[in-house]
């Protein structure tokens, strides 16, 4: 799923690819992907894209002065910006909006569709779709420490939360933990001053530096081809990968809902190795407990 660093990155994309440009037509290939039906889609036609901004991981766009879509890409939800007129491609081609100058494509891969688009009229309206999650690169530390301890959650599924930060999901919450070199199962209520302070660190310095690589590369040309993987993660999708801080190889715990996430043992939960939900069950008391029996 896109999260913080790569709606930005299209959100930016469409500041300097997109808009001003006027909105000329708008093919439906999907009817599942709208989600609402006041005031319908072809209110937009012939307004201009007055504006584009990241709502926690929905991408927003703004007709005229207070037409609104809102777009949750979900999984493998993805915009494309093409050539005027481009075909939809296939299967994976829910929507495309004709501007004057090219068309932005909507796209999802798979058999599921859970991408989505709500048309809302009002600012006021907007904020509804808003989860309700802490802005972690805006926020204070107190603001932030309150909302991580009471939570209830790991530090893992609280950073992935959305109405408890806004923006994070797997892939960079991976990197972020990684960098604080604190444990994903490690439960919110234990965190000190410390500790806060270090996690806070840690997403700063993560997504501000990712978000600066994407931004940068999303003015040159728009961002068609966005990926859960990015080149410079150092422990998302390394698993077996030697870690670049203590050389152990990096571990992966998949969830029931298919989910992957990554850790190091030896930097972050003392050499310990997780349990994973099927092969721990499988293997029982096979299961290695230690990073040092995987390396013998």
């Amino acid at each position: 799923m896109p999260e913080l660093p790569e709606i930005d990155a299209y959100v930016e994309g469409l500041k300097a690819h997109v808009q001003p440009q006027r909105l000329k037509g708008i093919r439906l290939k999907s009817p599942f992907l709208l989600r609402s039906v006041e005031p319908p889609m072809d209110a937009a036609l012939e307004q201009e894209l007055t504006g584009a901004e990241r709502l926690g991981k929905r991408v927003v766009l703004r007709f005229g002065e207070k037409l609104y879509f809102v777009i949750h890409l979900m999984v493998a939800g993805r915009l494309r910006w093409k050539k005027p007129g481009a075909a939809l491609p296939g299967k994976a081609g829910l929507l495309a909006l004709d501007f004057e100058g090219g068309s932005l494509i909507l796209t999802e891969q798979g058999s599921k569709r859970r991408a989505s688009l709500f048309v809302v009229e009002s600012r006021a309206s907007l904020l509804e779709h808003d989860p309700g999650g802490l802005d972690p690169m805006t926020c204070s530390q107190g603001e932030f420490d309150d909302r991580l301890r009471n939570c209830g959650h790991t530090v893992k599924r609280a950073l992935c939360t959305p109405r408890v930060f806004s923006g994070i999901g797997n892939a960079w919450s991976d990197e972020i933990l990684w960098t604080a070199q604190m444990s994903p199962m490690v439960r919110c209520s234990s965190f000190k001053d410390e500790d806060c302070e270090r996690l806070l660190g840690a997403v700063r310095s993560v997504l501000s530096e990712a978000r600066t690589r994407h931004v940068t590369r999303a003015r040159e040309a728009f961002p068609d081809k966005v990926t859960a993987f990015q080149p410079e993660m150092v422990v998302h999708g390394r698993f077996k990968e030697p870690c670049v801080r203590c050389e152990a190889p990096i571990q992966r715990i998949t969830r029931a809902s298919g989910h992957d996430f990554h850790y190091c043992a030896r930097c972050q939960t003392g050499g310990k190795v997780l349990s994973d939900r099927s092969l721990s069950r499988l293997l029982k008391d096979d299961w290695p407990k230690r990073i040092e029996e995987l390396m013998d």
